[in-house]
């Protein structure tokens, strides 16, 4: 879609921009996938199962539709990873509030994290301070994985395989070379062709994430 006449997209996030209209289906599409593992992961880590997780996520999306707009008009709440980063551990909050009621309802048994230990209780969910560090580190993890996973959608399945060795793996220029048939100097130039583009997509995502 279209940006609104007269919108700043210099100094706007432009995804979060488009999201704020709940239509732009494909928007919503790309920030669901761009997030969804970053909320989950962090869920698991706390002590949630698979599905729980899952709502832990949903519901962080859910709040995110209802108040983007809000977000946007009051800029004193930071930045939008800071303010996922609340969203999140809400609603992770309200997750083992809600499984310790069932417990207390049901056979007073404690319910059992996700590694089975049996201690999944509220208790054990960080202060968003303490985790603040942490959920920077994730972050641009995810960024990066997410920027990988475009550079990939963007260049030749071949040309990212010798990205991924030369480059990633840092297997030597002969190696990929014979590996894959490929001139040596190719080599070099796709890995740093490939290189700078990943750079860029990282940047693009960083503005565009907020």
């Amino acid at each position: 879609m279209k940006d609104h006449p007269g919108t700043s997209l210099v100094t706007r996030p432009t995804l979060l921009f488009r999201v704020r209209n709940t239509a732009d289906s494909a928007s919503w599409e790309e920030f669901h996938r761009l997030y969804r593992r970053l909320i989950h992961g962090r869920a698991r880590r706390s002590g949630l199962s698979h599905a729980d997780a899952e709502e832990v996520a949903q519901d962080v999306f859910k709040r995110v539709a209802e108040t983007i707009q809000e977000f946007e008009h009051d800029r004193n709440r930071g930045s939008f990873r800071g303010w996922l980063m609340q969203l999140t551990h809400w609603r992770i909050t309200d997750k083992f509030q809600s499984l310790q009621k069932l417990s207390i309802q049901g056979h007073g048994v404690k319910p059992m994290d996700a590694t089975g230990t049996g201690t999944a209780t509220i208790e054990r969910v960080p202060a968003p301070q303490s985790e603040e560090d942490e959920w920077d580190r994730e972050w641009q993890q995810h960024v990066l994985a997410a920027a990988l996973d475009r550079l990939a959608r963007q260049v030749k399945p071949r040309h990212f395989q010798v990205f991924e060795l030369y480059v990633r793996q840092q297997w030597p220029v002969l190696r990929v070379s014979k590996e894959l048939g490929i001139n040596p100097a190719s080599v070099y130039v796709i890995g740093h062709r490939l290189t700078k583009q990943l750079k860029d997509e990282v940047a693009k995502l960083r503005e565009q994430l907020g």
